[in-house]
């Protein structure tokens, strides 16, 4: 019998580990090419997604926009009568509130007299000259154009009759040392531009309608100077705000002109106080300077930026819960029935709130109460649905990114549960950059930082102003003539919140 060849030299044992090692490198490839497909597919649903939310949000309709939470509590509380009642209540409040207001207006009477065909009797032929009364009585509201005017001042001189002392009238109070225009001008010109979003050129041809021609250009000078006056008003409400226990902070880009770049203006606020900062970028450097160094809690969404000033010595962050509501919105087409579930346990939650507010708790202690009861346990029951549902969808999907988002921020999103004066949401500071991003659109742009600091300035002041509902106008022509003057020690009297309207002085108008 004939002897088999040795292994080594067998043709076909080689041919067979040969075709073995091609086959386990097609493998490899193979697991490599699924891998990175695997990473493309979550790649794509994840642009997919964020472009359905951006076509969503900018494009698509009102009604695919995120409805906020209060609308849908609202309309369930369309079937409680006691809701109803409340909600009567305050809508009885508000309009007595706006007729108050109207009172306030300064009336004109208007005499209308009869037309000679209208004297005529239909009796007797006669005429109807006798006086009987006045009739029929209508109010109506008014828009009368504002106006100009150059006010003489006139200061008076007198001599001592010894012949040897002359005395003369104080000089009227500037707002700006050498300027021509009033307070109230520059106030006004602060108040459009901030509150009314207003560009100056536009405020130009305005003013150039009403009779007066003024550039561009002294505008952004009165504009500016102000701003600088009033500096020290802003800086010390920024400090206030660094005080307080519960900050919430969010920020917004605005571009500058020179140089050309993106910049940021950053919001942070507490229950007095507005306060907004102007930086070149968006970096922590911004709540570093305005928060370093302070303990308490920062409301903010998950940005990274604001991390330096939430450690071991510092805040600590409370979550936003709107953000988190805000991705199960995004996941409701791809997932509608399990994104609706996350829906309507957040709104469990804001439920709570809800009911505080209808029964006029908010921050007592029953709000407390409340929240830690059914608000907890509302709160446990959405926790413990991401925790079931973690590991069921693809982690680069809409619904699989609102679950990792909210898991990673469990702890934080429970920070109100313990403490009432700390919201749910960042939805004020969000509310309260608005006036930036209406601004953005209109004038576009800063010219510098400090520009951009100018600008945070004064927004700072009108939108402490109305919070507190404070004439802005008022108060600006109070605080431009004052702020120079008055006791750096009592600067606080000055501030908006703690501002009170001068004792109007009757102004001489006689030749």
């Amino acid at each position: 019998m004939a002897e088999l060849p040795d292994d080594h030299h067998c043709p076909w044992r080689e041919e067979a580990e040969r075709l073995r090692v091609e086959l386990a490198g097609v493998r490899a490839e193979l697991a490599e090419v699924r891998t990175e497909l695997e990473e493309t597919r979550g790649k794509l649903a994840a642009v997919m997604t964020a472009m359905e939310a951006l076509e969503r949000r900018v494009l698509g309709p009102k009604s695919e926009k995120v409805p906020p939470p209060e609308k849908e509590l609202r309309k369930e509380s369309d079937d409680d009568a006691e809701a109803r009642r409340l909600a009567a209540l305050e809508a009885l409040e508000r309009r007595r509130e706006r007729a108050a207001l109207k009172k306030q207006l300064r009336a004109e009477t208007v005499l209308h007299h009869l037309a000679d065909e209208q004297r005529r009797c239909v009796s007797c032929g006669g005429v109807a000259d006798r006086p009987f009364g006045v009739g029929k009585q209508t109010d109506l509201y008014e828009y009368v154009p504002g106006y100009f005017v150059r006010q003489c001042h006139v200061q008076e001189k007198a001599a001592c009759r010894c012949g040897k002392f002359i005395a003369t009238a104080d000089p009227p109070a500037r707002p700006i040392e050498g300027g021509h225009y009033g307070a109230g001008f520059i106030a006004h010109i602060l108040v459009t531009k901030c509150a009314d979003a207003m560009p100056l050129h536009r405020l130009a041809r305005q003013y150039e309608r009403l009779g007066i021609a003024m550039s561009r250009s002294t505008l952004t000078d009165l504009f500016h100077a102000a701003a600088g006056k009033l500096a020290p008003l802003s800086q010390r409400l920024m400090q206030l705000v660094a005080e307080n226990e519960i900050v919430q902070a969010d920020e917004t880009s605005l571009v500058m002109q020179k140089p050309f770049r993106r910049g940021f203006v950053w919001t942070f606020l507490t229950d007095e106080i507005i306060g907004y900062r102007f930086a070149p970028d968006r970096s922590g450097e911004t709540p570093i300077a305005v928060l370093g160094g302070t303990r308490g809690t920062l409301v903010v969404d998950a940005y990274t930026g604001y991390n330096r000033v939430l450690d071991v010595d510092g805040r600590t962050r409370a979550s936003c819960l709107a953000h988190v509501r805000r991705r199960f919105f995004d996941a409701l087409k791809s997932r509608p029935v399990e994104a609706r579930r996350a829906l309507d346990l957040i709104l469990n939650i804001y439920r709570v709130e809800h009911e505080a507010k209808l029964r006029r708790i908010v921050r007592t202690p029953e709000h407390l109460e409340l929240r830690q009861t059914r608000g907890r346990a509302a709160m446990t029951a959405f926790l413990a649905w991401l925790e079931e549902y973690k590991d069921a969808f693809p982690p680069k999907s809409a619904l699989g990114q609102a679950i990792s988002y909210a898991r990673n921020r469990g702890d934080t999103l429970k920070r109100f549960l313990d403490d009432v004066r700390i919201p749910l949401d960042n939805n004020a500071s969000e509310r309260a950059l608005r006036i930036i991003a209406l601004g953005r659109k209109n004038f576009l742009f800063v010219g510098n930082p400090d520009c951009g600091d100018n600008l945070a300035g004064v927004y700072s002041l009108i939108a402490t102003c109305d919070l507190h509902g404070v004439d802005p106008l008022e108060y600006l022509r109070d605080v431009l003539l004052r702020v120079d003057t008055h006791p750096a020690a009592k600067l606080d009297e000055l501030l908006p919140h703690r501002w009170t309207s001068p004792v109007c002085v009757a102004v001489d108008t006689a030749a």
